[in-house]
């Protein structure tokens, strides 16, 4: 584990040492006089402090990501680079072609918001991605996001120019990924360096893309006294998708599974979406979901509708754990503090009807007020043989509804069928009232969402009558 404390910021090499590894990178620019990168929310839920993190893809080739600064903690900088929008134009007369591009389709009122979409397009704009998912994670409280839209058109349909110096940025090679540590925020190369770090400092917390205990670093809230960071191990990185089933590397992000496994799982495809912004997809992963075990985590009820095994290591050895078997209490789960999460493990079964539905305040970016995922399989004549209806925001923990999966099973879904389901499911739960919706609303939901579900991928109304 090297001392190395550096990292690149807008080109510049900068040394943090000394620096507090819990510090977010948003509170860090401020104290440097960089003003541009502006605090919202602090939450990683409004995007005004979105800068460019350069990282790999899957192929090791370097691309811009747009991450939320408030979230990025000192500690997982070094040996990385970071663009922000000091970094973009040296003057009014030298603007990015994205700046200029807000500039000339009035995309700018108030200003406050604007650095965070400028960052947000900027990434996209070398991705090779510019549309509405681009700025999904960015708030706009005044101009209006009809202006903000026609700048991306414009963009979409003039790309980088060859000498483009951004564009030749990404050309320079990038380092390999390697151990670093910043007082006591270690970042391991591999599994065998942080099962070490973890045997040697017992209170060290694990830590993979710090989008849920960014939240808390972030308003400065103590979480452990010492991190051992996962994010740079590439075993944790790994996809490999087979006929009979898929496994993924619990620190692969979500904004990568949203790409590289589209249209292998219905249900993921239509949960990833609304999990939460783009900025906070490019650092959240599946490990991060399943270690923090809250009861409304996005992915929870898709692992568990899809009957995932979630794979364990410690220093004696690894263990496998039925996704049915992981979630024990409130935030309380199978794995030791000491294990970490390798992936999980999907199986992949032919006939399988599966829908994820989230229903919160907002569309994007929100928390749930109720998710649910549904699996079912019907035999040849109609009748089901095999049924998940899996929760979240329903219990202490995401949770099946295994009662009424037993009462389907052998049924057809015909109109009676499919009422009982629904009283059932009222009844499945005792949800909690809270300033988001009320326990009746969300018992409400739990067998109005089924009902959904049967309406949008079930068989037809004569075909579940026959």
């Amino acid at each position: 584990m090297t001392e190395k404390t550096q990292f690149q910021l807008n080109r510049n090499c900068i040394d943090l040492r000394g620096t507090d590894p819990t510090e977010s990178l948003l509170r860090w620019l401020k104290r440097q006089r960089l003003a541009g990168t502006k605090e919202g929310c602090a939450d990683g839920d409004c995007g005004a402090c979105t800068v460019a993190l350069v990282e790999d893809d899957e192929n090791g080739q370097p691309h811009y990501r747009a991450v939320n600064s408030c979230l990025l903690p000192m500690g997982a900088l070094p040996g990385r680079r970071v663009l922000t929008v000091e970094a973009l134009s040296c003057s009014e007369a030298d603007l990015h072609p994205v700046q200029k591009a807000l500039v000339d389709c009035a995309g700018s009122q108030c200003g406050y918001c604007t650095p965070g979409f400028v960052m947000s397009l900027f990434a996209g704009y070398y991705g090779g991605e510019l549309d509405d998912n681009t700025t999904e994670g960015n708030l706009c409280r005044c101009t209006g996001y009809r202006p903000i839209r026609t700048a991306t058109d414009w963009l979409a349909g003039n790309r980088p120019a060859a000498d483009d110096t951004f564009r030749q940025l990404l050309e320079q090679p990038q380092s390999a990924a390697a151990a670093h540590a910043l007082g006591d925020y270690f970042s391991p190369a591999d599994l065998d360096q942080a099962l070490q770090l973890r045997h040697q400092y017992p209170d060290a917390a694990w830590i993979a893309g710090a989008t849920d205990l960014g939240v808390e670093l972030s308003h400065g809230k103590p979480v452990a006294p010492r991190f051992i960071a996962l994010d740079r191990i590439a075993e944790l990185k790994q996809l490999h998708i087979a006929a009979d089933a898929v496994y993924i590397g619990a620190g692969l992000a979500l904004s990568q599974l949203e790409a590289r496994l589209d249209g292998v799982f219905p249900a993921l495809d239509q949960m990833l979406p609304w999990f939460a912004a783009r900025q906070v997809r490019n650092r959240a992963t599946v490990g991060g979901n399943l270690g923090t075990a809250s009861p409304i985590g996005d992915l929870l009820p898709v692992l568990l509708a899809l009957d995932a095994t979630v794979h364990l290591r410690g220093c004696d050895g690894g263990r496998e754990v039925a996704i049915a078997d992981y979630f024990l209490d409130y935030r309380k789960t199978a794995r030791k503090p000491e294990e970490l999460i390798l992936g999980v493990t999907l199986p992949r079964r032919r006939g399988l009807i599966s829908a994820a539905y989230k229903v919160a305040k907002r569309q994007t970016d929100d928390i749930s007020i109720v998710a649910a995922v549904f699996a079912l399989e019907l035999d040849a004549d109609g009748r089901v043989v095999l049924a998940r209806l899996a929760y979240g925001g329903v219990a202490a923990v995401p949770r099946r509804a295994a009662a009424v999966e037993d009462f389907l099973l052998g049924r057809r879904l015909d109109a009676a069928c499919v009422e009982q389901a629904q009283a059932l499911l009222r009844e499945a739960f005792a949800p909690l009232s809270d300033h988001r919706a009320s326990a009746d609303y969300r018992r409400a939901l739990c067998g109005n969402l089924f009902a959904k579900f049967v309406a949008e991928h079930g068989p037809a109304p004569a075909e579940a009558a026959a």
